[in-house]
């Protein structure tokens, strides 16, 4: 929103930088009308270079993204960022944009936190010394409330997010998305296109009902030139605690992951089981990883090998170390 405008945008605003700006029919009546209708040609956003700028210390930034809802996507995105945190001289970001479904917050057991604001930006919250979040979900009046938004308020918040959060020096800013591939997918490619995305991960489950969206994701990856580092199978098979048996629960009648992996030739990052500690661990917001029972399971090695395989992607393979 520009500072020369003489109020807050309606609801249905198109945004001070759309080419129907003080044109649509939503401007009719709004006192900045003429302010933004004068203000054309509209000419590239200043706040992307901005938000190069902020990120700058950020060395890798990896979208989690897949069309189909359910799969497991945030899940998957606190996990791979609590397995990378693991290792203490590696600082990890997570970014929530999942803004009409922010379960982050209680994913990492910081729900309720308050965002503090300082002379460089926002702060996000610390889960632990070298793994930090910021969510929407932190800004709601209340733990109930529903985010009631279209477009372009959506992506105000987005950009936002990007610009004003001081993640200060970050090696890997793991990035949650809702599902689709709709106005915050455009959004956080169009805003980091000059801060460089290294990648998406993307998330499915082995059924061809999930597999028919997440065909459309990889073709949105594609047609906006955003790489794809692999494909994680999530609640690939049921692991019995008792017995170890393993148990398809959701069958791959067309062969899922496996078989999207080889026919697109995009990696395999691994096929992560279905286990009820998995959902415990994010309901009482605490880490797999430190769950003794847990240690040397199938559950921890799938992730495991998701990082390393993350770690050794030639596309994200730079070691480690400062700039």
């Amino acid at each position: 929103m520009s500072s020369n405008l003489v109020a807050p945008e309606p609801e249905h605003c198109p945004g001070t930088e759309s080419d129907k700006a003080g044109k649509s029919a939503a401007c009719e009546g709004c006192p900045n009308q003429k302010i933004c209708a004068s203000a054309q040609p509209k000419g590239p956003d200043p706040d992307v270079s901005l938000i190069a700028e902020k990120l700058s210390n950020v060395k890798k930034k990896i979208l989690v993204l897949s069309g189909k809802g359910g799969v497991g996507k945030s899940t998957v995105s606190s996990m791979i960022a609590r397995c990378l945190a693991i290792d203490e001289n590696v600082n990890v970001g997570v970014l929530d944009i999942d803004i009409c479904g922010p379960s982050l917050p209680r994913i990492f057991g910081v729900e309720g936190e308050q965002i503090h604001q300082s002379g460089s930006g926002w702060s996000p919250v610390y889960v632990e010394d070298n793994l930090c979040l910021m969510s929407p979900g932190f800004l709601l009046p209340s733990l109930d409330s529903a985010v009631i938004w279209r477009g372009p308020k959506k992506n105000g918040l987005i950009k936002q997010l990007l610009r004003d959060v001081d993640w200060d020096a970050l090696d890997f800013l793991i990035i949650d998305t809702p599902p689709g591939t709709s106005d915050e997918h455009l959004s956080i490619v169009q805003y980091l296109s000059e801060a460089g995305l290294d990648g998406a991960v993307i998330v499915t489950t082995p059924q061809e009902v999930a597999l028919l969206d997440v065909r459309k994701e990889i073709s949105f990856c594609q047609k906006v030139n955003l790489p794809i580092l692999g494909i994680i199978e999530n609640m690939s098979m049921f692991v019995c605690p008792k017995c170890g048996h393993e148990s398809v629960i959701f069958p791959a009648t067309t062969g899922g992951a496996t078989k999207l992996s080889a026919d697109l030739k995009i990696p395999l990052l691994g096929q992560v089981p279905l286990d009820p500690k998995i959902g415990q661990a994010c309901d009482e917001g605490q880490s797999i990883f430190e769950d003794e029972q847990l240690k040397g399971s199938s559950l921890i090695q799938a992730y495991e090998k998701i990082v390393n395989g993350l770690r050794g992607n030639p596309k994200i393979e730079e070691p480690l170390v400062d700039k």
